[in-house]
Protein backbone atom coordinates (compact mmCIF):
# COMPACT_ATOMS: atom_id res chain seq x y z
CA UNK A 1 0.00 0.00 0.00
CA UNK A 2 1.31 3.24 -0.41
CA UNK A 3 1.60 6.34 1.76
CA UNK A 4 -1.21 9.06 1.38
CA UNK A 5 0.26 11.81 0.31
CA UNK A 6 0.21 14.68 2.95
CA UNK A 7 -1.25 17.63 1.75
CA UNK A 8 -2.18 19.75 5.07
CA UNK A 9 -0.54 22.92 5.37
CA UNK A 10 0.95 22.80 9.24
CA UNK A 11 1.50 26.79 9.93
CA UNK A 12 -1.17 26.95 12.13
CA UNK A 13 1.10 24.82 14.39
CA UNK A 14 2.78 28.30 14.95
CA UNK A 15 -0.17 29.87 16.68
CA UNK A 16 -1.51 26.21 19.00
CA UNK A 17 -0.72 23.11 20.10
CA UNK A 18 -0.55 20.21 17.97
CA UNK A 19 -3.14 17.80 18.91
CA UNK A 20 -0.94 14.96 17.69
CA UNK A 21 2.59 15.59 19.25
CA UNK A 22 1.50 18.08 22.15
CA UNK A 23 4.30 20.36 20.63
CA UNK A 24 3.48 24.42 21.08
CA UNK A 25 5.66 25.91 18.87
CA UNK A 26 5.08 29.64 19.72
CA UNK A 27 6.05 28.75 23.40
CA UNK A 28 9.96 28.27 22.28
CA UNK A 29 12.40 30.68 22.32
CA UNK A 30 14.60 30.73 18.93
CA UNK A 31 17.44 30.84 21.06
CA UNK A 32 16.34 27.73 22.36
CA UNK A 33 15.93 25.82 19.22
CA UNK A 34 19.69 24.84 18.21
CA UNK A 35 20.23 23.10 21.69
CA UNK A 36 16.83 21.63 21.43
CA UNK A 37 17.56 19.96 18.31
CA UNK A 38 21.10 18.93 19.33
CA UNK A 39 19.21 17.80 22.73
CA UNK A 40 16.83 15.18 20.63
CA UNK A 41 19.71 13.77 18.44
CA UNK A 42 20.41 10.76 20.79
CA UNK A 43 16.88 9.51 20.73
CA UNK A 44 17.13 10.00 16.51
CA UNK A 45 20.09 7.64 16.97
CA UNK A 46 18.57 5.24 18.97
CA UNK A 47 15.71 4.89 16.97
CA UNK A 48 17.89 4.57 14.22
CA UNK A 49 19.67 1.56 16.19
CA UNK A 50 16.52 -0.33 16.34
CA UNK A 51 16.45 -3.80 14.80
CA UNK A 52 13.13 -2.77 13.36
CA UNK A 53 13.76 0.56 12.17
CA UNK A 54 13.29 -0.23 8.67
CA UNK A 55 10.08 -1.56 9.11
CA UNK A 56 6.55 0.08 8.72
CA UNK A 57 4.29 -0.35 11.71
CA UNK A 58 1.41 -0.13 9.49
CA UNK A 59 1.03 -0.38 5.43
CA UNK A 60 0.04 3.09 5.12
CA UNK A 61 2.78 5.30 7.22
CA UNK A 62 6.82 5.34 6.99
CA UNK A 63 9.16 3.07 8.99
CA UNK A 64 10.96 5.02 11.33
CA UNK A 65 14.08 5.19 8.37
CA UNK A 66 11.72 7.15 6.05
CA UNK A 67 10.74 9.57 8.84
CA UNK A 68 14.43 9.89 9.93
CA UNK A 69 15.00 10.47 5.93
CA UNK A 70 12.53 13.07 5.65
CA UNK A 71 13.59 14.71 9.39
CA UNK A 72 17.17 14.75 7.21
CA UNK A 73 16.15 16.45 4.55
CA UNK A 74 13.97 18.98 6.35
CA UNK A 75 17.21 19.67 8.24
CA UNK A 76 18.91 20.40 5.03
CA UNK A 77 15.96 22.46 3.06
CA UNK A 78 14.86 24.34 6.40
CA UNK A 79 19.15 25.68 6.56
CA UNK A 80 18.75 26.61 2.97
CA UNK A 81 15.61 28.84 3.30
CA UNK A 82 16.93 30.12 6.12
CA UNK A 83 20.24 31.32 4.18
CA UNK A 84 17.97 32.39 1.74
CA UNK A 85 16.29 34.43 4.32
CA UNK A 86 19.42 35.95 5.73
CA UNK A 87 20.68 36.68 2.08
CA UNK A 88 17.90 38.02 0.16
CA UNK A 89 14.97 40.11 0.91
CA UNK A 90 11.67 38.89 1.59
CA UNK A 91 12.78 35.47 -0.80
CA UNK A 92 10.27 33.08 -1.96
CA UNK A 93 10.90 29.38 -1.33
CA UNK A 94 11.27 26.85 -3.95
CA UNK A 95 8.66 24.19 -3.18
CA UNK A 96 9.36 21.05 -2.15
CA UNK A 97 7.46 18.27 -2.37
CA UNK A 98 8.10 16.08 0.80
CA UNK A 99 6.36 12.55 -0.72
CA UNK A 100 7.74 12.92 -4.27
CA UNK A 101 11.30 13.19 -2.65
CA UNK A 102 10.48 10.27 -0.47
CA UNK A 103 9.75 8.11 -3.64
CA UNK A 104 12.38 9.87 -5.93
CA UNK A 105 15.41 9.55 -2.97
CA UNK A 106 13.66 5.79 -2.22
CA UNK A 107 13.56 6.80 1.35
CA UNK A 108 12.61 2.82 1.63
CA UNK A 109 15.42 1.25 1.41
CA UNK A 110 18.05 3.42 2.77
CA UNK A 111 19.84 2.06 5.63
CA UNK A 112 19.71 3.31 8.99
CA UNK A 113 23.28 2.96 9.72
CA UNK A 114 23.34 5.54 6.72
CA UNK A 115 20.40 7.71 7.51
CA UNK A 116 21.45 8.24 11.14
CA UNK A 117 25.16 10.57 10.17
CA UNK A 118 24.13 12.25 7.62
CA UNK A 119 20.28 13.21 9.80
CA UNK A 120 23.03 14.49 12.86
CA UNK A 121 25.33 16.23 10.43
CA UNK A 122 22.00 18.06 9.04
CA UNK A 123 20.63 19.00 12.46
CA UNK A 124 24.00 20.52 13.49
CA UNK A 125 24.28 22.62 10.03
CA UNK A 126 20.63 23.92 11.12
CA UNK A 127 21.41 24.24 14.58
CA UNK A 128 24.81 26.27 14.23
CA UNK A 129 23.75 28.36 11.43
CA UNK A 130 20.57 29.28 13.76
CA UNK A 131 22.79 29.81 16.37
CA UNK A 132 24.97 32.22 14.41
CA UNK A 133 21.66 34.55 13.20
CA UNK A 134 22.06 37.82 14.79
CA UNK A 135 19.12 39.20 16.84
CA UNK A 136 18.21 42.29 14.46
CA UNK A 137 17.50 39.59 11.84
CA UNK A 138 15.36 37.35 13.44
CA UNK A 139 12.83 39.54 11.83
CA UNK A 140 13.90 38.91 8.34
CA UNK A 141 11.01 37.74 6.20
CA UNK A 142 10.52 34.85 3.61
CA UNK A 143 7.28 33.10 2.27
CA UNK A 144 6.26 29.87 0.64
CA UNK A 145 4.62 29.53 -2.76
CA UNK A 146 1.02 29.16 -1.34
CA UNK A 147 1.28 32.78 0.17
CA UNK A 148 2.65 31.39 3.84
CA UNK A 149 4.45 34.02 5.08
CA UNK A 150 7.99 33.58 7.49
CA UNK A 151 10.20 35.43 9.87
CA UNK A 152 13.22 33.75 10.56
CA UNK A 153 11.90 33.21 14.02
CA UNK A 154 8.72 31.27 12.98
CA UNK A 155 10.45 29.70 10.16
CA UNK A 156 12.37 28.10 12.88
CA UNK A 157 9.87 26.98 15.29
CA UNK A 158 8.40 25.82 12.08
CA UNK A 159 10.94 23.73 11.64
CA UNK A 160 11.27 22.55 15.08
CA UNK A 161 7.68 21.42 15.23
CA UNK A 162 8.40 19.06 12.33
CA UNK A 163 11.34 17.58 13.66
CA UNK A 164 9.48 17.01 17.15
CA UNK A 165 6.39 15.65 15.63
CA UNK A 166 8.45 12.84 13.48
CA UNK A 167 10.57 12.22 16.28
CA UNK A 168 7.03 11.45 18.56
CA UNK A 169 5.53 9.75 14.88
CA UNK A 170 8.62 7.22 15.58
CA UNK A 171 8.17 6.70 19.41
CA UNK A 172 11.39 7.84 20.13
Amino acid sequence: MEIEPDTKDWTWVLQQRCPECGFVAADVAVTEIGSRVRADLPRWEAVLGRPDAGERSSPGSWSPVEYACHVRDVHRVFAERMRLMLAEDDPAFDNWDQDETAIADDYASQAAADVAPALVAAARDFADLLDAVPPESLGRTGRRSNGSFFTVETLAQYYLHDVVHHLHDVRG
